[in-house]
């Protein structure tokens, strides 16, 4: 991989990931930007103890441009992107419009691919490789910020999860403060590991879930199951079998066999509800350990912590939705109408198709 890195003509960082190491990246820049002027805060809510962005400045951002005015298609002649070489492997730039920013953390956009009709389901092992190390490097970096104390790099896919760019991309945000959702599992984690003398919690959940019937795949270093409490519909938790905190602490055979499970896990999401059916909508989260302090959860620290990727869809039926309505949205309970063994079974099921 060679690391390439540049400015916007707004001064934001854009940095090249390319397969070939002779790639030469000397593109500039010619759109006539002002500087990026944002207006993130965040502010904590004194009830429930979390964080909110505000971020005004997000309304006037680009929604659903038409595909030959994409941002994040490679420049073409006189129509200018957000990239300005013709063609890229993997692109990461800060976000124009971003929810965090300065002191309240930053916010980037993953580029996977310069096609812009392709999704990642649809890339190649050596491709797929490029952007598990430019998720690596991203966190690696965002990590030695001041303002940093959680890398979360994710990908939002299809237009019913609210994605408002057509291209294959995902992102990354480096919160100032450790997110709710992980605080959670630290908690748990703390917990248990007084309960029981000092077992690990993550250890004993995948040792349970890989004896059980909800294993959807399983490789030499990585684990796919959908979990016992599912909150969605169809929810795959992908697990390396050695324990590290981050993306960082992954060995190279961890590395290389990603690709190939991963790929598969996507494609298995696609023929979930039959042939004929729209492309599958997912949210796909990694979850990192924080890099901040961890003094208020009991004895816990970030070797504790469990590298895992979360994927799930908000469709629960061939052209139905699952809709957060007011159990969910209201008090945080989730109804789930599918059985995650029924969803694991399905999940097996179209291994093959």
């Amino acid at each position: 991989m060679k690391k390439t890195s540049t400015r916007l003509a707004d001064g934001r960082e854009l940095v090249y990931y390319d397969l070939r190491d002779d790639t030469v990246r000397d593109a500039v820049d010619r759109r006539p930007l002002e500087r990026t002027v944002t207006t993130s805060e965040v502010r904590r809510d004194p009830l429930l103890g979390d964080s909110v962005a505000v971020a005004s400045h997000r309304q006037g951002r680009t929604y659903h441009p038409p595909a030959d005015q994409c941002p994040l298609c490679p420049s073409d002649g006189e129509r200018l992107s957000e990239i300005p070489d013709s063609a890229y492997d993997v692109v990461v730039f800060e976000n124009r419009f971003p929810s965090l920013a300065g002191d309240s953390g930053r916010c980037e956009v993953v580029c996977f691919t310069s096609d812009h009709d392709a999704s990642f389901a649809g890339l190649g092992e050596e491709q797929a490789r490029l952007v598990l190390d430019a998720w690596t490097d991203r966190t690696s970096e965002l990590s030695h910020l001041a303002s940093v104390e959680q890398v979360f790099c994710f990908e939002n896919r299809g237009a019913e999860i609210g994605v408002t760019l057509g291209h294959p991309h995902g992102q990354i945000y480096a919160y100032p403060f450790t997110t709710p959702r992980t605080a959670l599992m630290l908690r748990s984690l703390a917990a248990h590991k007084d309960a029981t003398g000092g077992e690990n919690l993550f250890d004993a959940v995948l040792e349970e879930e890989l004896a059980g019937e909800r294993v959807v795949l399983e490789g030499e270093h990585w684990a796919a199951f959908v979990p016992y409490a599912a909150h969605w519909p169809y929810e795959v938790h992908l697990y390396p079998k050695r324990r590290v905190p981050d993306l960082l602490g992954l060995d190279e055979a961890a590395r290389t066999e990603f690709p190939k499970v991963y790929l598969e896990l996507l494609r298995r999401f696609d023929r979930i509800f039959g042939e004929g059916e729209p492309p599958t909508p997912y949210i796909a989260a990694w979850h990192q350990a924080p890099f901040g302090q961890l003094e208020e959860f009991d004895g816990v620290t970030r070797d504790d912590f469990a590298l895992h990727l979360e994927l799930f869809t908000i469709r629960r039926t061939s052209g139905k939705l699952k809709f957060l309505a007011g159990s969910e949205s209201g008090m945080d309970v989730f109804i789930n109408d599918v059985p995650p063994e029924r969803a694991a079974e399905r999940l097996r099921e179209v291994a093959s198709s």
